[in-house]
């Protein structure tokens, strides 16, 4: 999602370009009549939204909050009812101060103080918030600076997320990160760091905003995941852009896209956590993800999610139960005008497609409403030494050895299986199309798990190994209780516990340990 600049963004094929006015409102008396008279006509549209309201029942975790571009013009406003049937909404975008990393902005063109006088951005949240609704802060966005990127300082970060927090009293930070600070290793780590501290002080749900394609998160977004966690922050959830994804299709489907998408972040996360040592159930998965389509036309010219793309998006996300519905943006949720018919319109202030006024923005408010946040779920320490070979049901994986096909391991809490020969191949680094990881996940080593117990395939064997003696090829030994036949000539050379046996250690293993193939 881009972050907005101060004028509207010109467009390239069209003259002028302005939303329409919105819809005149009706009266509560009009309102119930013409609710009745749709229901003995028997028409979906809106009657669909209130059934997904009506039939969501308790353990729906959907909810809508869609987002402001806070500081394009027109001002959008959304604390009046008329222009925003939403609850809550995500003011987007927070980013770095252009003279000062380190220094807090909206859109790098107004400090806090300066929206709060030239946008009355204050005012119009405590307006809201009197209206039983609620905001949270989106930081970052396609331009400019996240703070995180910007500023190196980790004093200087936690301090400037601290204020944010503070002068606009929040409990949820929605942390947007776009473009080449998906990869940005150091960038990532100091965010992580600072949330940290802020969850150690108080209570803050986090959310990560990450592009997506139709087969899920990139390499890097689930790596930008896997950081986060593994700082130790705990994630209220990954809220993935369902827009763009620039497909070879001349008229691509945008729903079922974006469904896809959504089913294999489900299956990425839910491996991604298993490689944490964190077993979620699939439900837990669900809550755990958010979804953002560009309502209108998108950034590609061919790809347009129209309201109809929005019911079954709504539909979806009762269905599953998702964590969070959004979408870019409130300010574009209107018809275009235009005395051009068909031409493709890309604006901040209006959708480019046909549409009532406030149409996508009425089809997600009609979710239910998700009030708790997520139990936290901590995440083991991933150091090697969390790895007891004592405690781990197969060997812990090492470094040198050779896997061949179907070999069991134990890594940072986690049970891998190798896909395909490999060596030197992290089980818990993740892979994408272009490299797919050799290792499939399997599970977490319980509390019940043991070391695996060793299935001796001699008989006879007696002689305890001795380190002055020269074994010859042939002779079989003892060692630790388990035999072993010498490869080659040897002499004080240890038979190797470390599993798998190498092929280049003279003692080969007389026994098979469980784990290994047939």
């Amino acid at each position: 999602m881009s972050d907005s600049t101060l004028v509207a963004d010109p467009l390239a094929d069209v003259s002028w370009v302005e939303p329409e006015p919105p819809e005149m409102r009706l009266s509560w008396l009009r309102l119930g009549f013409l609710v009745l008279v749709v229901a003995a006509l028997g028409v979906g549209g809106t009657l669909a939204v209130l059934h997904l309201r009506s039939t969501a029942g308790a353990t729906a975790k959907s909810w809508a909050v869609p987002y402001v571009d806070v500081t394009v013009t027109p001002t959008f406003q959304f604390q009046d009812p008329d222009a925003n049937p939403a609850n809550d909404v995500a003011l987007a975008f927070v980013v770095a101060d252009q003279t000062d990393g380190c220094t807090p902005s909206w859109g790098g063109y107004y400090t806090p103080d300066e929206a709060a006088e030239s946008l009355e951005l204050d005012r119009r949240i405590s307006q809201l918030r009197s209206a039983g609704g609620n905001i949270m802060l989106s930081v970052g966005g396609l331009n400019n600076s996240e703070l995180a990127v910007a500023c190196t300082d980790q004093t200087r970060l936690t301090d400037a997320y601290r204020q944010l927090i503070k002068r606009y009293d929040v409990e949820t930070l929605d942390l947007d990160i776009e473009g080449t600070a998906v990869a940005d290793t150091a960038s990532l780590e100091r965010r992580a760091a600072a949330l940290k501290t802020l969850q150690a002080a108080q209570s803050l749900d986090v959310w990560l905003t990450l592009p997506v394609t139709p087969d899920g998160l990139t390499a890097d977004g689930i790596d930008a995941v896997a950081t986060t966690l593994s700082g130790g922050v705990s994630l209220r959830g990954v809220n993935v852009m369902t827009m763009d994804f620039n497909t070879a299709d001349a008229a691509p489907n945008m729903l079922d896209l974006t469904t896809s998408a959504l089913e294999a972040t489900h299956k990425q996360l839910t491996d991604l956590y298993l490689r944490l040592g964190v077993k979620l159930t699939s439900p837990q998965v669900w809550s755990r993800i958010g979804a953002t389509p560009m309502i209108g036309q998108n950034d590609i010219d061919a790809e347009r999610f129209t309201v109809a793309d929005a019911e079954g998006l709504a539909t979806f996300a009762v269905d599953k139960g998702l964590g969070r519905v959004s979408m870019w943006s409130l300010n574009r949720d209107s018809a275009c005008k235009s005395t051009f018919t068909n031409v493709v319109v890309h604006a901040n202030t209006c959708s480019g497609v046909s549409q009532d006024a406030l149409a996508f923005s009425k089809v997600f408010a009609g979710l239910p409403v998700g009030t708790a946040s997520q139990a936290a779920v901590a995440i083991p320490d991933s150091s090697p030494s969390t790895d007891d070979p004592a405690k781990s049901p197969y060997p812990v994986w090492r470094l040198t050895a050779l896997y061949v096909t179907g070999y069991k391991v134990v890594w940072h809490a986690v049970v891998y299986q190798a896909k395909w020969a490999n060596s030197g191949v992290d089980p818990s680094a993740t892979g994408d199309t272009s490299t797919p990881t050799p290792w499939a996940v399997i599970g977490p080593v319980t509390a019940t798990d043991a070391a695996p117990s060793p299935s001796v395939t001699v008989t006879g064997v007696t002689a305890t190994w001795n380190s002055t003696k020269l074994y010859g090829r042939g002779d079989r030994v003892l060692f630790g209780g388990l035999p072993y036949e010498a490869r080659w000539t040897t002499t004080d050379s240890v038979p190797s516990t470390e599993y798998p046996i190498d092929a280049d250690d003279p003692w080969k293993p007389l026994f098979t340990l469980p784990g290994e193939p047939a």
